[in-house]
């Protein structure tokens, strides 16, 4: 196996298991490998796992290795084109040099032109035309573009009009797939605006599309054009049959950089894409530390001004994660420049990326630093987003109460570490100071002595408390950690029947997405509390029916109680065995295991006992 530096190693070790593309560089930063893979983690590690006998110029390649860096991606296909981008920007010596380095293909539609065409092109210029793609299934853009032409009646001919104009419309027109411009059968109006419907579909806005072409075939129609209205219908039949066309990338031929920004405590990383030409070539890092006390707004603002704008290269948009309070400002200073926070669509897709490469990237610094053994998933980070937490979530614990009408209360206390279940935290106990049905006192009365345990015994608290039931046990829960001195702990409550979160101190709720995955993660929590409180609290109630009904027999004490129900079971256990099977416990004979069934029998309400002899004579 090849020796590499103890980083190197470090890094391997922490990457995770998701596609992305790898950067071997030497010691002076050059890089000299780009590679995609679909498992970051287990791609690199083959490299430095095997000494690579049977390759010389992976023995050379890995020898000059001094760092690796690594850009994470949602799928495979945009680690394959990325890593295109990457060896076209960089030219590094150990990749493949390809004499006729074709592209992968785009949808072009030349927007700059009175009327504009839609054809597919492998050449990106900078001509004021849109692009779309680029399309790694050459098939589904194909598909793509056979919808625009069919709903969108796109013009197919090469005329630059209108300074060139045909005599007479093309076969398209009199088969219905053109309404021939070129013969101004179509005014130029009503062409420019059938094509930004184009680049709205192909935006992957189909909703607006369909709305606005129901609009139009019912305006057709209140004007009596029914022929119009006709088409309209026909156009929108295919619109709501057909799935919003999936796009690697938009490409508008401007620059840009996208912020990620993610945040554990005192610490935050900032990622910054850098996209050039609607390719993404670089990421640039920045860790943050001493930040404890500042929301995150404060926190991006300061990267902005303190690292973002001294620099020279930036591109026509900065893409930001979310708002902060000197964006006014900051437009101000960077003249040229449009400041965006996108909510939704493609520039969404880029922020979400390198929101992505933000977690990524402090995971990584967390892991190699010793200061956890596993990384926490983007549901986990999620969750932190939604409740507004300064510090990730990484272990939460999730109470839940349960008894059989206000007898055998019991409670569980589970363990979910980085969104994963961690068995060797679980607890569970019997409730001892309440009487009844009272959940509110439970949840008291468990929750401190929990916590008064965890401190007692010096254990790490976890990062989020999470209480099954609404109010009331949200606000049971707040005084037993009060008592403690523990009110600083993140605390809230989920309510099973809207799934609201409840916060202490605010009457009103929060409700997550049916399909946030952060969501899950609570769901998933609390479910596991309620199916450990309800174990647990149907084994006390056998355990208890069992004890009641063995403490009726006599002649049987504790121990003779305990080897039965260890070899038996339970009490139908102990009726279905045989006298000789009893005897074998210690302190038992035949004779009196054969007094103990007849005992047992007699008190079964179902068992119906033989006659005795002196009636059967």
């Amino acid at each position: 196996m090849l020796s590499v530096p103890h980083t190197v190693a470090d890094k391997v070790a922490a990457l995770p298991e998701s596609p992305g593309v790898y950067l071997w560089k030497d010691a002076e930063g050059t890089v000299l490998y780009v590679g995609k893979a679909k498992r970051l983690r287990s791609r690199v590690r083959s490299y430095v796992a095997t000494d690579h006998r049977e390759s010389v110029k992976t023995r050379a390649l890995m020898r000059l290795v001094s760092d690796v860096d690594t850009i994470v991606v949602p799928t495979e296909a945009h680690a394959l084109i990325l890593e295109a981008n990457l060896i076209k920007e960089y030219k590094p010596r150990f990749n493949i040099a390809l004499r006729d380095d074709k592209s992968y293909p785009y949808i072009k539609v030349t927007a700059q032109e009175p009327f504009p065409r839609v054809y597919v092109t492998r050449r990106l210029q900078h001509d004021g035309a849109r692009y779309f793609g680029p399309y790694t299934d050459v098939g589904q853009m194909r598909r793509a573009l056979n919808v625009v032409k069919r709903i969108f009646t796109v013009r197919s001919c090469n005329y630059d009009m209108p300074r060139q104009m045909p005599d007479r419309a093309c076969l398209d027109h009199a088969i219905g797939r053109c309404r021939a411009p070129c013969i101004l059968a179509q005014s130029q109006q009503e062409y420019r605006e059938m094509i930004e419907e184009v680049i709205v579909f192909l935006d992957g806005r189909t909703d607006e599309v369909v709305g606005r072409v129901r609009a139009r075939m019912q305006a057709a129609a209140g004007a009596l054009d029914f022929e119009r209205a006709a088409e309209l219908r026909d156009a929108l039949t295919h619109l709501e049959r057909m799935e919003e066309p999936t796009v690697v990338l938009q490409v508008e031929g401007g620059d840009r950089d996208v912020v990620g920004y993610a945040r554990d405590g005192d610490d935050a990383c900032v990622a910054l894409l850098r996209v050039r030409g609607g390719k993404l070539l670089a990421r640039d890092t920045h860790f943050m530390e001493n930040v404890d006390g500042d929301d995150d707004a404060t926190v991006l603002s300061a990267y902005l001004a303190r690292v973002y704008l001294p620099l020279e290269a930036k591109g026509e948009e900065l893409l930001a994660p979310f708002d902060f309070a000197d964006r006014a400002l900051l437009q101000d200073a960077l003249p040229g420049i449009v400041v965006h926070v996108p909510q939704r669509g493609p520039r969404r897709d880029l922020v979400d990326l390198a929101q992505q490469n933000a977690r990524h990237l402090l995971e990584e610094q967390r892991v190699t630093g010793d200061e956890t053994e596993e990384r926490a998933g983007d549901p986990v980070y999620e969750l932190q987003r939604q409740l507004g937490l300064q510090k990730v979530p990484r272990a939460l614990v999730c109470f839940d109460i349960s008894h059989a009408q206000g007898t055998d209360t019991v409670a569980s206390c589970v363990w979910f570490q980085n969104g994963r279940p961690h068995r060797n935290e679980y607890r569970k106990f019997k409730v001892k100071t309440v009487d009844g049905i009272d959940d509110f006192a439970s949840m008291r009365e468990v929750v401190g002595r929990y916590f008064a345990r965890r401190l007692e015994d010096q254990k790490p608290l976890p990062d989020l408390v999470v209480i099954d039931g609404g109010k009331g046990q949200l606000n049971a829960a707040r005084d037993a950690l009060d008592v403690l001195h523990l009110g600083a702990l993140p605390l809230i409550s989920l309510a099973k029947r809207e799934e609201e979160i409840f916060f202490p101190g605010r009457s009103d709720s929060i409700r997550l997405s049916r399909r946030s995955p952060a969501l899950r993660v609570l769901q998933q929590a609390r479910d596991e509390a309620h199916r450990f409180a309800l174990t647990f609290q149907r084994q006390q109630r056998t355990k208890r029916t069992v004890t009641s009904e063995l403490l009726k027999l006599p002649g049987v004490g504790e121990s003779k109680r305990r080897a039965l129900l260890v070899r038996f079971g339970s009490i139908q256990g102990i009726r279905e065995a045989r006298p000789e099977e009893i005897a074998e416990l210690p302190g038992f004979s035949v004779r009196g295991a054969t007094k103990l069934l007849d005992a047992l029998r007699a008190s079964d309400p179902v068992h119906v006992p033989p006659p005795s002899p002196d009636i059967a004579s």
